[in-house]
C-alpha cells in the first residue's frame, strides 16, 4: 500500500540522488498539495492525467469518475459537431461488506481525506465503510503511468475490524456514456485470465470514433473465489468474494489499459496487448517505472527564491498539470482543460485551440520537447486541412480552424460559428509555435520537415489576406484576441503577430536555401500597425471604454511576442494599458501576464500586486487547480480548471519573461537581452534544466543582473 505524506514534516527542496555509474546529482522536489480532508462538495474532483489519458477521480474513488483519451470524440447530442466524448471509467470498484454494496449505501461512507503527490503523479484517498456491524478501513491509490501512457493503474487495500464476507468488484464502467458497445470479451482468445480478464470496445456517438479497454486485476491478502466477468447494463465486471479475518489486509490491484481509434484500427485487441505487457512488468514495476519518469522531469522544475512559498508552490501545480497533459504518445494535442472534463465545463467540446499553441508549446519545448513535437504534429498532420479551410474562405495558404476537431483538424465551432472566419490570429499562433521550437531545439530536421511547411504555408495565407492599401498592408474587417462582437480593422495582436510568423518565415529560408516569396520583408515591414501618439492600441478607432476595451492585446508585443519597438513605444504602450488592468483582470488568458509587463515598466510593488490578482487568486478548491475565471471577479461562470492558457501564461512569464530570453536563430547563450527585474521580495528565478538545442542548459535569474544566466549544465 501507500500512506500519505504527512504535512507537518518539513520537505527539502533539493535533495541529493545516485544516478547510473554512482554519480551524485540534484533532484528538485515539488511542494504537493495539503491533503484535503473530508468530501469534495461542489468542488472540482481531483485530475490524473499521462497526456493520453485523463481522469476525474472522485472523493470517493470507488465511485464512478469520467475519463476522457486523447483522440476519442463523438458526435455532440445537441450540437452535432465533432467533440471529445466521455469513455468508460476504466477503474470501477464496488466493495459489498456482508449484505450491502457501497454503491447502494453510499450514505454509510465517510470520507477521510485525499492527498496528491505532485512528486510521483499518485493519488491517495481513504475512507471508511461500515456496514452489517463491520467497519472497513479503505485506502486507494490511483495513478496514470507516463513509461506505458495508455495505462491507468489502482490499488485498493482494505482491513476490517472484524471477520465479514466480503465481496469486490473490478469494472470497465460505461453506464454513464453516450454510445454503445460495439465487442465485448469477456474472455479474451488465448490469454488466460490472470494476464487479461476482458476488454471492450465502445463506440461513441453517431459511430465517429472508438476507444478500447482491456484490464486485470490481482487480489493478495485472502484466497477468493473468482467469477467470470459479466457483461451487464454495460459495466464490464470481475466479482471476487471472500472471507475476510479481523486486523488483515487486502489489497485489490487493478491495471487497465485505454487505445482509441487515433491510435489503433482494433483498440480494444491492442488494449488486450498493452495490458499484458504491463502486466509483464508487474504492478510495482509500473509504478516504479512512473516515479523514474516524474523524477526526471522535475529536473525542469522553476525554482523562485525570495518570494513566499506560495508562489513556489503554485509554480509546482501549474507545471505538475501542464506536464501531466502532455506527452509525446498524444494523437490529437490536447484541449483549453488538458484531459480534464466534469459536468458542467464542456462547453470548449475538446477542440484544439489557439490557446495550447500561444501558452502551452512554448513552455513544453523549453522542459518537454518530445510533447511539443507531439502537440506540434498534431497542426502538421492536418496542414492539408488548413490549406482546405483557407481555400473555402477564398484565401492561398493555411488557415487553421478557430476550434479544431480532434480527428480531422477542421473546424468544429458550432453552428452558426460566424466567429470561426473572423478570428484569424490563430493561424499565426501556430506558426509561431513552430518556429519559437525550431529555434528552440535547433533541429534541422523538424525545421525542414514541419517547420517550414507549416510556417510558409500561413506566410502565404499572410501575403494574401493582409490587404494593400495606400497605408501599407491591413488586416480590414478582422476579430482581435478580445473576441468582440463588432469587426474591427488592423487589430494589434494580428498585426504583430503575423510580423512574427513573416520573419521567421524568411529566416526559415535563409536557413533551408530555399526561395522564400520576396514580398514577405516588404509586408511585415509595412504592416499597418494602429497607434496612438508612441502607444501601439488594439485596433484602429479604440477607445478604453468600448466592449473589451481593457483587453490588453497590445502588451503581447511587449510579451511573449517580443515584436521589435522602440523604448520609448514600449513605454507609452505599457503607460496605456497598465491603469486598465482592474477593468480587465481577472478574465481568462491574458490576466497571468500582467506581473510581467508591470516588471518591464520597472514597477516590482505593482508587478507583485498584479501576479496575485493576475493568477494567485485563480487558484482555487481541491489541489491547487487553476480556473478559468477569477470565481471573486466572475462568481456566475463555473469553477473550471485547470485552464491551460492561465497557467501557460504564468509558466512562460516565470521561464521567458522575468528572465528577460528572447529566442532567436542563434546561440542560446544570446537569448538573454534584458536586465532582469522580478515581483518585490523576489530574488531569483532558475531551472536546473531546459532542453535547448537537444542539450540540457541552465537558467539563473537574479533580480537587478544586467542579463540572466543560460549556460550548458555540467
Amino acid at each position: 500500500g501507500s500512506s500519505f505524506p504527512d504535512p507537518q514534516r518539513p520537505r527539502k527542496n533539493r535533495v541529493a540522488a545516485t544516478r547510473g555509474f554512482g554519480k551524485q546529482v540534484h533532484m528538485s522536489i515539488p511542494i504537493s498539495p495539503p491533503p484535503v480532508q473530508g468530501g469534495a462538495g461542489d468542488e472540482l474532483p481531483a485530475y490524473l492525467s499521462n497526456g493520453v489519458i485523463g481522469l476525474r477521480v472522485r472523493d470517493n474513488p470507488l465511485t464512478t469518475g469520467m475519463t476522457l483519451v486523447s483522440g476519442y470524440t463523438g458526435e455532440h447530442p445537441r450540437h452535432g459537431i465533432e467533440a471529445a466524448a466521455v469513455a468508460p471509467y476504466p477503474l470501477g470498484c464496488d466493495l459489498r461488506l456482508g449484505g450491502v454494496w457501497l454503491s447502494d449505501a453510499p450514505q454509510r461512507a465517510q470520507i477521510l481525506d485525499q492527498a496528491y503527490d505532485f512528486a510521483t503523479g499518485e493519488l491517495t484517498s481513504r475512507l471508511v465503510f461500515e456496514a452489517d456491524g463491520v467497519r472497513a478501513q479503505v485506502e486507494v491509490l490511483t495513478f496514470c503511468s507516463r513509461s506505458i501512457p495508455s495505462l491507468v493503474c489502482q490499488e485498493i487495500t482494505l482491513s476490517v475490524d472484524g471477520a465479514a464476507d466480503i465481496s469486490l468488484k473490478a469494472s470497465l464502467d460505461a453506464r454513464m456514456n453516450d454510445g454503445s458497445a460495439h465487442r465485448v470479451l469477456r474472455a479474451v482468445p488465448n490469454t488466460p485470465p490472470d494476464q487479461v480478464e476482458g476488454a471492450l470496445l465502445w463506440e461513441s456517438l453517431g459511430g465517429v470514433s472508438r476507444v478500447g479497454l482491456a484490464y486485470v486485476t490481482q487480489l493478495d491478502g485472502a484466497d477468493a473465489s473468482v467469477d467470470r466477468p459479466t457483461f451487464t447494463n454495460n459495466i464490464l465486471e470481475t466479482t471476487r468474494e471472500l472471507r475476510a479475518r479481523s486486523g488483515s489486509a487486502v489489497r485489490l490491484r487493478q491495471m487497465a489499459a485505454l487505445v482509441s481509434s487515433a491510435q489503433h484500427s482494433q483498440p480494444d485487441y491492442e488494449a488486450v496487448r498493452q495490458v499484458v505487457f504491463a502486466g509483464q512488468k508487474g504492478f510495482d514495476g509500473v509504478r516504479a517505472e512512473n516515479r523514474a519518469v516524474w523524477e526526471d522531469l522535475w529536473r525542469g522544475r522553476i525554482e523562485i527564491e525570495g518570494a513566499p512559498q506560495r508562489w513556489q508552490a503554485l509554480s509546482d501545480a501549474a507545471l505538475f498539470y501542464l506536464l501531466s497533459s502532455a506527452h509525446v504518445a498524444s494523437p490529437a494535442s490536447t484541449s483549453m482543460f488538458g484531459l480534464a472534463t466534469w459536468k458542467n465545463y464542456h462547453y470548449y467540446y475538446g477542440h484544439v485551440m489557439w490557446d495550447i499553441e500561444a501558452f502551452g508549446t512554448p513552455v513544453l519545448s523549453l522542459l518537454q520537447p518530445r510533447a511539443a513535437r507531439s502537440l506540434l504534429g498534431y497542426r502538421f498532420g492536418h496542414l492539408a486541412g488548413a490549406v482546405q479551410n483557407a481555400r473555402l474562405r477564398g484565401r492561398l495558404g493555411a488557415q487553421f480552424p478557430w476550434a479544431a476537431a480532434a480527428s480531422t483538424g477542421e473546424e468544429a465551432t458550432p453552428a452558426p460559428g460566424g466567429e470561426a472566419s473572423r478570428e484569424e490570429h490563430v493561424s499565426l499562433d501556430v506558426a509561431n509555435a513552430f518556429a519559437f521550437h525550431a529555434r528552440v531545439s535547433g533541429d534541422d530536421i523538424f525545421l525542414r520537415e514541419q517547420a517550414w511547411p507549416v510556417v510558409s504555408a500561413v506566410a502565404e495565407w499572410i501575403a494574401d489576406r493582409a490587404e494593400p492599401t495606400a497605408r501599407g498592408r491591413e488586416f480590414r474587417a478582422s476579430t482581435g484576441i478580445a473576441e468582440r462582437e463588432a469587426q474591427v480593422d488592423n487589430p494589434a495582436f494580428t498585426a504583430m503577430a503575423a510580423a512574427g510568423v513573416l520573419r521567421a518565415a524568411i529566416e526559415m529560408a535563409r536557413r533551408l536555401g530555399v526561395e522564400g516569396d520576396a514580398e514577405w520583408d516588404s509586408i511585415a515591414q509595412n504592416l499597418v500597425l494602429p497607434m496612438r501618439g508612441q502607444a501601439i492600441v488594439t485596433h484602429e478607432g479604440w477607445r478604453a471604454n468600448e466592449e473589451k476595451g481593457a483587453t490588453p492585446e497590445p502588451l503581447m508585443g511587449v510579451f511573449p511576442l517580443a515584436y521589435p519597438m522602440s523604448p520609448e513605444v514600449e513605454a507609452a504602450t505599457l503607460a496605456t494599458f497598465l491603469p486598465l488592468a482592474d477593468q480587465y483582470i481577472g478574465s481568462p488568458m491574458l490576466s497571468a501576464l500582467y506581473g510581467v509587463w508591470a516588471a518591464r515598466a520597472g514597477d516590482r510593488s505593482l508587478s507583485a500586486r498584479l501576479m496575485e490578482e493576475g493568477y494567485g487568486r485563480f487558484i482555487s478548491g481541491r489541489f491547487l487547480q487553476t480556473l478559468e475565471y477569477r470565481p471573486d471577479r466572475f462568481p456566475e461562470q463555473p469553477q473550471a480548471g485547470p485552464f491551460f492558457a492561465n497557467l501557460g501564461g504564468f509558466l512562460m512569464g516565470l521561464l521567458i519573461g522575468f528572465p528577460g530570453l528572447e529566442v532567436s536563430d542563434g546561440d542560446p547563450a544570446g537569448w538573454a537581452r534584458r536586465p532582469v527585474v522580478l515581483p518585490r521580495g523576489w530574488k531569483s528565478i532558475a531551472v536546473e534544466r531546459l532542453w535547448l538545442h537537444g542539450r540540457p542548459w541552465r537558467l539563473e535569474a537574479h533580480h537587478g543582473d544586467l542579463a540572466a544566466k543560460l549556460e550548458p549544465a555540467k
